[in-house]
């Protein structure tokens, strides 16, 4: 049994493994493990790998395609002529290029030194990367990089550009996916687009192979490059800032130069390795002077051309801000969004969108204005309080609108507003023209001859009660044509015109058709707008687009800049066109035009007038304005063809404009701007002269109504009219009539007046009577905190008016208190009496009596109460003369004075009937109208009214001492004022003498 049990035990055993097997166990197992391990690896790898995608989207081939042909491309302006203004603005020059016009030169000294296996790989090259590993650790002078071109594009299409080992994955994977879906030829294109070069020559960074030969070596076809600069132009990318020849301003940099030449030698070796090019074209490659073969350095366009680059950015973007808005569903919600979020949108849309930009601007007239501007020699010398003088100016094309130039400022780097386009400034008397008369001219309300009355108005004031405008010479002349009242730039007939002839309302309507379009709902309340009390003011760009449409003959044009945009592929995406709106008639147009003539000649542009060289070839007309305290000065002026602003002031309208040269520095600088331009660029001034419409006619009127004359008319003036408004009513603007003066106005006498000290003339019936005008002025004085005293206000021919109400002087029934101080002294070998008045309130005026050689006294003289207290009777000193002075009152009482010289007692004499006063006759010929050629504006006076003088011109009907009185006897003036001559009323031969006087016996 126990034998047995050993042989079962000895049979359970298992025998004993050979070597082999176990060593076969030993593999499996570690292959086992091997596969574990890799598995594990693998995980570990995919799941790193996972972890740094999983947030990147999977891009298809149609995103793929459109980023990497998305390229920023460089936008251009031009001149009108075509010429580059220059690059838009940004700090980058793109200029795209396609395959087939990459020199096969280019490619092979890109691919040299940046990916010599390009064509072999599907994106990723291992052998290059770790050939590049190697480099890197072992810290070799040439050192290749492992990026493959695919690589460097998706880094820089997709990827931000940091070195992390985060983005080395991504960029391996997107370069394999690249591969998929881009041809070799569609990703070396793309990345000859996209990579950076360094700066160019004007100090924009270049971006792609193309604007990288123009700024770098200034050459547009890349077939021009050599070896050399191929393999410099190649070496760049690397480092672009390292190795660029140029700040960031264009000039040279000789350290980073000397770089770049390193590199190229570099490139030039891989080359040659690579069999792209021979020995002997390395060779001779390596002496070339590249440096020499370098582009000048020029400025950028907005160093140059600041100002205009600017503008022409601003408008070309509002355009590309309209169309894109004409592309938008109105109904779409997302298309209300800011205004100034949009505008930005599509500035940058032309900024990177390759546009060309093709602006009105003549180069010979931007220059020609800007060398007027730049020249501190022109202008008054900078003040510290005040600051610097400024200007702005804009000519404008009357027929098209276009912007020929402009001047926007004196200097950019202290003032980048555009002065021209975006400032807002009042206008002063320049807005009459445009809100008052034309719309009265086109309307028929006026015609140059018509009839204005520059006499005051109370206007509402919330601050001070009320307000009475003036005019800028201090003095209201009374009844005054049109054309008189623009020449002059006189404010009350316009601010009539503005506010009861036309009407606030229908003024601001008419303006806003000639482009204004600053009004705001406050200015329909102010009364004063149309010389300028605006709440904001107006844009030079604006009045002188306003302008140009009178020289367009009424035909308004939206005044542009921007003619054309083409977009990157050559479409052309904006043309303007020209949309011209008869707003006015051409005969208003001529009229208005005519009128402006005459402010040239007769008027307020009396610096334009003096100083334009040109007014034989060509025709200028024009209009002056200032604002109050002289914070602002323009001048509008225009020719058949042409239409210039300009604008001088401080920046602040507090500062203002000091001194006659300052005050009249538009003028100034319109004069040279003009004078320089018609020199600079005469083919702009084709047109000869002011085209006169059909349906204009000359016409003499009546000086006093602007109506035909009648037989009492003794005053006329000569002028243009629209046929359609030509007078057809006979003159009701004068009346023959007995009056008496008091206080500067003229009264119905009251009975018992003394007829010596009434006139009998032809007197103006005008609109208001001066009689209201007092009323209302002596109405409003109590509610102003300050005022001038009456007189003041009441015009120059206040003496010719019609009466309307009695002498409101009333009889006290007594005798007047005596005239004191009768004193005579002697001028000029002529006696003159001078006396102080009676202190009666009822006295009617003053006589003065002579003796001679002791006979008897004889009334030589009246004065009226309140005109003065001298009388001339023009006795010499060498007569025995006694003089005396009475007062006499309303009711023909006569009160003496006590003081008489030689002791001879006074006795008065009757007072002889005065004799007829000259001037009051009517015309013996019935109004006939003499023949002549006078020039329209020009008064006639009729030859049979001898106390008339010819050649009064303009001021006819109120504009001087003549104005719608006659002659002599106007405004109670001339030889009859103070009693002096003929109108003595019994002075005999004495009477003649005139000169001054008063009484006293020698």
């Amino acid at each position: 049994m126990v034998e047995e049990n050993k042989k079962k035990t000895a049979k359970q055993r298992p025998a004993r493994r050979s070597w082999l097997r176990r060593f076969g166990s030993v593999v499996k197992w570690m292959f086992i493990l091997g596969i574990l391990g890799m598995l594990f690896a693998g995980g570990a790898v995919a799941g790193y790998v996972t972890s740094i995608v999983k947030d990147d989207p999977v891009r298809s081939e149609e995103l793929i395609q459109q980023q990497v042909s998305q390229n920023a491309i460089t936008g251009f302006a031009y001149f009108r002529d075509g010429q580059p203004i220059g690059q838009l603005r940004t700090e980058e020059d793109r200029r795209l290029i396609e395959f087939n016009d990459i020199p096969q030169l280019v490619i092979d000294a890109v691919l040299a030194i940046e990916d010599n296996n390009f064509y072999n790989h599907k994106g990723v090259d291992f052998s290059g990367t770790l050939r590049a590993v190697k480099q890197k650790l072992l810290n070799e002078s040439v050192q290749t990089g492992g990026s493959t071109l695919t690589q460097q594009l998706a880094r820089r299409v997709f990827l931000n550009l940091d070195r992390t080992e985060d983005r080395k994955v991504k960029e391996i994977l997107l370069s394999l996916r690249l591969e998929r879906f881009l041809s070799k030829q569609e990703i070396i294109t793309a990345y000859l687009n996209k990579v950076p070069f360094g700066n160019g020559s004007n100090g924009y960074n270049v971006y792609g192979i193309k604007a990288a030969a123009k700024g770098i070596f200034g050459l547009d076809d890349l077939d021009k490059l050599n070896i050399a600069q191929a393999a410099y132009l190649a070496g760049l990318p690397q480092l672009p800032s390292k190795y660029s020849a140029f700040n960031g301003v264009g000039e040279f940099n000789e350290t980073a130069f000397g770089r770049a030449m390193e590199r190229q030698k570099l490139v030039l070796r891989r080359m040659l390795e690579e069999n792209k090019i021979t020995t002997s074209q390395y060779d001779e490659a390596l002496l070339f002077d590249i440096k020499s073969s370098l582009a000048p350095h020029t400025k950028k366009a907005y160093a140059t051309y600041p100002y205009l680059m600017l503008e022409t950015e601003r408008k070309a973007a509002e355009i590309l801000l309209s169309l894109n808005e004409n592309k938008t569903d109105a109904a779409d919600p997302a298309a209300s969004n800011d205004d100034t979020v949009l505008l930005e949108e599509a500035r940058q849309q032309l900024m990177t969108g390759g546009y060309r930009v093709y602006t009105t601007i003549d180069k010979k007239v931007y220059s020609a204005m800007h060398s007027i501007s730049e020249d501190s020699d022109n202008f008054t010398k900078d003040s510290k309080s005040r600051g610097k003088e400024q200007t702005a100016g804009m000519m404008i094309d009357n027929k098209t609108g276009a912007i020929l130039g402009m001047i926007e400022g004196r200097d950019f780097n202290i003032e980048q507003m555009n002065y021209a386009t975006q400032m807002i400034r009042q206008p002063g008397s320049t807005m009459k023209p445009i809100a008052a008369y034309l719309p009265a001219l086109d309307a028929g309300l006026i015609q140059p001859a018509s009839i204005l009355d520059d006499a005051p108005i109370i206007l509402k004031d919330g601050t001070k009660g009320f307000h009475i405008p003036k005019n800028a010479n201090n003095r209201y002349q009374g009844l005054v044509t049109a054309r008189y009242a623009l020449n002059k730039s006189l404010n009350l007939p316009a601010l009539k015109l503005f506010n009861d002839k036309v009407g606030i309302e229908a003024s601001w309507a008419f303006a806003k058709k000639l482009g204004i379009t600053t009004i705001q709902e406050d200015d329909y309340n102010a009364q004063t707008g149309v010389i300028g009390g605006l709440r904001y003011g107006v844009s030079v760009e604006e009045l002188t687009n306003a302008y140009s449409s009178i020289g367009n003959k009424g035909a308004f044009n939206d005044a542009y800049m921007i003619e054309k945009i083409v977009d990157s592929q050559g479409k052309i995406v904006y043309q303007h066109k020209v949309n011209p709106e008869q707003v006015f008639s051409e005969q208003t147009a001529y009229l208005m035009t005519d009128m402006l003539r005459t402010v040239i000649t007769e008027g307020t542009a009396s610096t334009v007038r003096s100083n334009y060289k040109h007014f034989k070839e060509v025709p200028i007309v024009g209009k002056t304005g200032s604002t109050q305290n002289y914070g602002d000065v323009w001048f509008m002026g225009y020719t058949p063809d042409v239409t210039l602003g300009m604008w001088v002031g401080y920046k602040e309208q507090i500062n203002t404009l000091q001194g006659d040269a300052q005050k009249r520095q538009a003028q100034t600088l319109w004069t040279k701007v003009m004078n320089k331009v018609i020199e600079k660029q005469p083919d702009l001034f084709v047109t000869k002269a002011f085209t006169k419409p059909e349906g204009i006619v000359k016409k003499t009127v009546s000086a006093y109504s602007g109506k035909l004359p009648t037989d009492l008319t003794d005053k006329f003036t000569t002028d243009l009219f629209n046929a359609k408004y030509v007078p057809k009513d006979s003159d009701d603007g004068i009346s023959k009539a007995k009056y008496i003066t008091y206080g500067g106005v003229n009264y119905l006498p009251l009975e018992g007046t003394p007829d010596d000290f009434l006139k009998e003339k032809i007197v103006v019936k005008r609109e208001k009577p001066i009689q209201d005008l007092v009323k209302e002025l002596l109405a409003a004085f109590p509610a102003m905190k300050e005022h001038e005293p009456l007189e003041y206000y009441l015009p120059e021919d206040a003496k010719t008016d019609f009466p309307t109400e009695v002498d409101p002087r009333v009889d006290d029934g007594n005798a007047p208190a005596a005239p004191g101080g009768v004193n005579v002294s002697y001028s000029s070998g002529k006696a003159v009496i001078t006396f102080t008045p009676s202190s009666s309130s009822d006295v009617v005026g003053y006589r003065l009596y002579r003796s001679l050689n002791g006979g008897t006294f004889k009334k030589q003289a009246v004065i009226s109460a309140g005109e003065n207290t001298v009388f001339s009777p023009g006795t010499p000193e060498t007569v025995n003369a006694t003089f005396y002075v009475t007062a006499v009152d309303v009711a023909g009482h006569e009160t003496a004075s006590g003081s008489v010289t030689g002791g001879a007692t006074p006795t008065p004499e009757v007072t002889p009937t005065p004799e007829a006063l000259p001037g009051t006759d009517p015309t013996p010929d019935g109004g006939t109208v003499p023949e002549g050629t006078e020039d329209p504006g020009m008064i006639i006076v009729d030859p049979g009214s001898s106390d008339v003088p010819t050649g009064s011109g303009n001021n006819a009907a109120g504009g001087s001492s003549n104005a719608a009185g006659g002659g002599n006897d106007a405004a109670g003036g001339g030889n009859n004022a103070a009693g002096g001559q003929n109108d003595a009323a019994g002075g005999g031969n004495n009477a003649a003498a005139g000169g001054k006087g008063a009484g006293k016996t020698k």
